[in-house]
């Protein structure tokens, strides 16, 4: 990720940004959906330079993620069809008197349902830097994208978008956060102002002003921000004469569909914006929903406002922010930025030699289904211009069918995967997109003695596979390159690549060594 500008301050797959300053850092959580672990947890010192630091879905015995299936929708009038994956929407985080919060939905796709049953939870953290994060408290909220508000008082409020869509509504109530029990009657407190699914709300106190920001138009083209206020935290709540304060809409911005945005105050008491948009290039966005930074203005007794986002923000004094060279921007802790499908056998994959080494035990089940657990491990592409390589051994002994390899993955109606097939030496490169009706498979046979490195380089425009084997190893073969606009579509996702292994019986061990995405 060398690159010198600012945004996205979280590249690949981190949609839905929430932001708070606690102690001198700023901590920052994003949606995940369907992979676990869910709602990774950034901190950063300067808002440039970040740091995946945990996860506050670590544990599989916090939730289930086996409901979060993607449902396909009807063609628009583009002739898109809009993928909705079901999962951890929208997270929260806040914080008060020594505890961090994380509030969240988990939407689940149940059988025989066309609607999403919404599982809203309260997670905690004394310790933020620990890693570790308590059990869910539920409480009861027909809707998504819950907030909580800490009023002078010691009230504590949520407010989230109740259901049921497009025309979702803004609603308020008291609650304790220990039971999840609500203290006071739900309330709705605004409606936005006329754009599609109002959501994303979140509330602050300025002045004795209660404000409301929240997101509206949908999650792509019409994405944008709205705010009203009132001197009654139930309202009657006012909109700004001059929404939406941010949005990309009816411009020709390379950062396209900017909205559901946090806002903090810095130490330096200036304001900035944290936001989800897509680099959109011809109709490609390869990455998904990102998050970015732009910068705020909020002044005594005025409403806030937010600059357009830019790829380096621009401050008020005209002066653009710039990262400079050799500054990272993304880092990890080890092994926190490992991803799963859903409720995945963890124990089929299991690290050794400090993270260097692999060994996956094969699913009888692969990525054109939901419903049981798929054998793969992997990491956000980061990078719109990388590579992502990986050195596989080829077995001693080959269970029916053993598969394994490669893979590019956003869900199971989206994802390539380059292979060894145990049973006809074959390297066999595949591409899915069952929305799209791709379908394709090419195969080489090869004589494989030892081991295969496999290897998939991206562009903004493209993605290609290729292969060596251990008996040629200054032989890259490659495949057809794959154009990245058949795996965009309107979603919520973003691409995974890793490590797979499948089996038509299931079982049989498969090492591999190195695995790097960048």
């Amino acid at each position: 990720m060398a690159s010198t500008s600012i945004n996205p301050i979280i590249p690949g797959f981190a949609p839905d940004p929430s932001i708070i300053l606690l102690d001198g850092t700023f901590f920052l959580v994003n949606s995940t959906f369907h992979m676990f672990p869910g709602l990774p947890i950034y901190a950063s010192k300067d808002l440039i330079s970040w740091k995946h630091i945990g996860n506050a879905i670590h544990r599989q015995s916090q939730l289930s993620l086996k409901f979060s299936d993607t449902r396909l929708a009807e063609k628009d009038e583009a002739g898109d069809v809009m993928h909705v994956t079901g999962g951890l929407y929208a997270p929260t985080i806040r914080h008060h008197n020594g505890t961090v919060y994380v509030v969240c939905t988990n939407i689940l796709h149940m059988d025989g349902s066309d609607k999403g049953v919404t599982e809203n939870f309260i997670v905690s953290a004394t310790d933020i830097w620990s890693g570790e994060w308590s059990d869910p408290v539920y409480f009861d909220f027909h809707g998504i994208d819950p907030s909580l508000f800490f009023d002078d008082d010691g009230k504590v409020y949520l407010q989230g978008s109740a259901s049921p869509g497009p025309m979702t509504r803004i609603h308020l109530f008291e609650i304790d956060l220990q039971t999840g029990k609500k203290l006071s009657e739900e309330k709705e407190i605004w409606q936005g102002t006329g754009g599609i699914y109002p959501e994303g709300p979140h509330m602050y106190k300025e002045d004795s002003w209660y404000y409301i920001m929240i997101s509206e138009g949908g999650t792509c083209e019409s994405h944008m921000v709205t705010v009203a206020r009132s001197k009654n935290i139930w309202g009657l709540y006012k909109a700004f004469e001059q929404n939406p304060i941010l949005t990309a809409h009816g411009t020709t911005e390379y950062i396209r569909a900017t909205g559901h945005c946090d806002i903090v105050r810095d130490e330096r008491g200036q304001w900035w914006g944290v936001c989800l948009g897509v680099r959109k290039d011809k109709g490609r966005y390869t990455l998904g929903r990102e998050t970015f930074l732009t910068v705020g203005e909020w002044s005594q007794g005025e409403w806030p406002k937010l600059s357009q986002v830019k790829m380096n923000p621009i401050l008020q004094n005209g002066k653009e922010l710039v990262r400079a060279e050799g500054q990272a921007r993304l880092t990890s802790s080890p092994m926190v930025d490992y991803l799963y499908i859903r409720d995945a056998k963890l124990e089929d994959h299991k690290f050794s030699n400090s993270g260097k080494t692999l060994t996956l035990t094969a699913s009888d089940s692969n990525f054109s289904q939901w419903k049981d657990p798929v054998t793969f491990v992997g990491k956000r592409q980061r990078s719109l211009v990388g590579r992502a390589t990986v050195l596989m051994w080829k077995p001693d002994v080959a269970t029916a069918g053993l598969v394994a390899g490669l893979a590019y993955y956003k869900d199971e109606h989206r994802y390539m995967r380059l292979l060894y097939d145990c049973t006809s030496s074959e390297i066999v490169f595949e591409a899915t997109v069952t929305s799209k009706k791709i379908s394709k498979a090419v195969r080489h046979t090869v004589l494989l003695r030892g081991w295969v490195e496999f290897r998939l380089e991206y562009t903004e425009r493209s993605y290609t596979f290729s292969y060596r084997i251990d008996s040629e190893i200054d032989l890259w073969i490659s495949f057809e390159a794959q154009d990245t606009l058949d795996m965009t579509a309107p979603d919520f996702v973003g691409p995974v690549v890793g490590c797979f292994a499948n089996s038509s019986v299931g079982g049989g061990e498969i090492q591999f060594e190195n695995l790097e995405v960048e």
